[in-house]
């Protein structure tokens, strides 16, 4: 039968508890990971969220009645001790923060017992995650995951205080919204007093903060959810948080300068990190050539160049008028190895990987060797770079393609070859990015990145240019090939957003009914905005070196968007459909 806690009061968590305690009489409180009998003594090792400590009950120092209640101890009993601090007799423990004392009981209350867990409360569990899903409030429990939420609540404490500092209003925005085009599915809500009508929730504050900007508010941001109905992986979840800020009457520099402060100072009072500033950028372009990808891992040394031209010179047919990327390595390579990244790179959809070692002698190894004129090696060898004991690889199609080849290839090798560098952390910005792309499949043009993007020469460049050439003021954060923030200058002028529109298919009257109060608003006086949203989550999960972004989050989603724990999503009655005027078909 559990007991009450009246008449005690904790002085302690466990694991704040030192050497400076020691001869003092201290009450913890917690859950018990381990009990151990000895027979005349009982060791139990007890936790809470800041550690874990060792109590040692002996019947001369509790009496019989505690020491029973002792004994009776099993993984995660929640109990209350009373007892005095004193140096460990044994030696050190060096694992536990707590490892130079104990605490000898005087007195134990079991305020409530616990069923045998379905799994080991411990860090590093290897225990499915299914199962953890489904136990989150027991998962929750171990130190690993509360060092996580620690961390999580450290950033957010950190993020409010600076942008306060920097002169910006906390502002809450609607999770009821209208459903808008953003680029993911939406999920959506009935209404009950609207017949078939819905709200949204949102994929990001995007309207409310323009909004914000126009009535006046020149400094916004919240930490926010927001809410995507897409295909999940492992840095991604239904419903995410970013820290989401507009600012008006600035420019480019502004909002960059304005972020990478933020994310300079969660980075060094979370983990001691000094980010150096101004944070390294470069174009959309340069990042798809050099790296074959717009979130480069600047830790791989490895980098993609251009050889399209020089293959047009020489008598390589699958080559002769495609875009060909190439990548230098210098390592030793096993028969074993080419033949598994061969099978990475069709596995990728590639025809093949050519490639070239570099002799003793200067001289070319390898199948593409006969296909280079000899009067063309030594210019290769220069444009190239090419030393002796290099490796090179050849990726070669349209430019988009060959680009997304060469990216992953790079990545394969840096992983492979272990030429990522360790525990480090590169940040850079990628802008601008293409205001306009063609889908594939449908040929159309639509908006590559937020469609309230101002493009790079406004109204003229819409009306003179070929849309795939034009670029807008977008601009990204990438850490360790982890998009952390994306954002843009924003499209004030409704001549120019208009336009931007009709480009990609949406006439003035779609404008007006899917952007209708932006769209009003505008006409009344709408000051030059841009803003950013780095995600919390995704820092998290850098900062602590997680795989998993399930892992920074105290009830997250599955793979398959369920909720195991509460079982969400799950069925609801005829009389709660009938409320909101929806028929289930089978």
């Amino acid at each position: 039968m559990a007991e009450t806690m009246k008449g005690l009061k904790r002085t302690h968590r466990c694991g704040e508890l030192s050497s400076a305690n020691i001869g003092e009489t201290v009450t913890v409180m917690g859950w018990v990971q381990k009990q151990r009998n000895k027979g005349g003594i009982i060791f139990v090792d007890l936790r809470d969220r800041a550690g874990i400590l060792q109590v040692i009950f002996e019947e001369s120092d509790c009496g019989s009645e505690n020491f029973e209640k002792a004994a009776k101890l099993r993984s995660e009993f929640v109990v209350a001790v009373v007892g005095r601090v004193e140096k460990r007799a044994a030696a050190s423990n060096e694992n536990l923060a707590t490892g130079d004392i104990e605490v000898r009981a005087e007195q134990i209350r079991i305020l409530s017992e616990a069923e045998t867990p379905p799994f080991p409360v411990e860090a590093d569990t290897k225990t499915k995650e299914d199962l953890r899903l489904k136990y989150r409030y027991l998962d929750l429990r171990r130190p690993n995951l509360q060092k996580n939420l620690k961390l999580r609540s450290k950033i957010t404490t950190t993020i409010r205080k600076h942008m306060d500092e920097e002169g910006f209003f906390e502002i809450e925005t609607p999770m009821l919204c209208k459903s808008t085009p953003e680029g993911a599915r939406d999920y959506l809500v009935p209404s009950r007093v609207h017949p078939g009508k819905f709200y949204a929730l949102p994929q990001s504050p995007q309207i409310f903060k323009q909004l914000l900007m126009c009535s006046g508010y020149d400094r916004y941001f919240q930490i926010a959810r927001c809410f995507r109905d897409e295909d999940l992986r492992a840095d991604r979840q239904p419903e995410f948080t970013q820290v989401d800020l507009e600012m008006s009457f600035v420019d480019v520099d502004d909002v960059i300068e304005t972020t990478e402060k933020m994310v300079a100072r969660v980075c060094k009072e979370a983990i001691g990190l000094d980010v150096q500033l101004p944070i390294k950028r470069m174009t959309w372009q340069e990042a798809m050539e050099r790296f074959g990808s717009d979130k480069p891992d600047l830790r791989n040394p490895l980098r993609i160049i251009d050889v399209t031209d020089f293959f047009q010179k020489c008598t390589f047919k699958p080559f002769i008028g495609k875009t060909v990327r190439a990548i230098r390595v210098h390592a030793d390579m096993s028969k074993g190895f080419h033949e598994k990244l061969l099978k990475f790179a069709t596995g990728l959809g590639m025809g093949g990987l050519g490639y070239l070692e570099v002799l003793e002698d200067g001289s070319y190894k390898g199948p593409i060797d006969k296909f280079i004129p000899d009067d063309c090696k030594e210019e290769f060898r220069t444009l190239a770079g090419l030393e002796v004991g290099d490796t090179i690889f050849f990726m070669a199609d349209k430019e988009e393609r060959a680009a997304y080849y060469a990216g992953m290839i790079r990545n394969e090798l840096g992983e492979k070859l272990d030429l990522i560098e360790k525990n480090a952390y590169r940040f850079c910005y990628v802008n601008d990015f293409p205001m306009f792309e063609k889908d594939p499949e449908t040929k159309k043009i639509g908006f590559t990145h937020n469609p309230f993007s101002m493009p790079q020469g406004g109204l003229e460049a819409l009306n003179t240019m070929d849309p795939l050439d034009i670029l807008a003021y977008q601009y990204d954060i990438v850490c360790n090939g982890v998009e952390l923030s994306s954002g843009a200058v924003r499209n004030h002028d409704m001549q120019i957003m208009e336009k931007a529109f009709e480009i990609a298919g949406y006439d003035k009257e779609v404008l007006k009914n899917k952007f209708g109060a932006l769209y009003t608003a505008f006409q009344y006086g709408a000051p030059p905005h841009a803003g950013m949203a780095p995600g919390v989550d995704r820092m998290i999960m850098l900062l602590r070196n997680e795989e998993n972004i399930r892992e920074v989050i105290a009830f997250p989603m599955n793979g398959n968007a369920q909720d195991l724990m509460c079982g969400a999503p799950n069925e609801v009655t005829e009389q709660q459909l009938r409320e909101v005027h929806i028929k289930v078909r089978d």
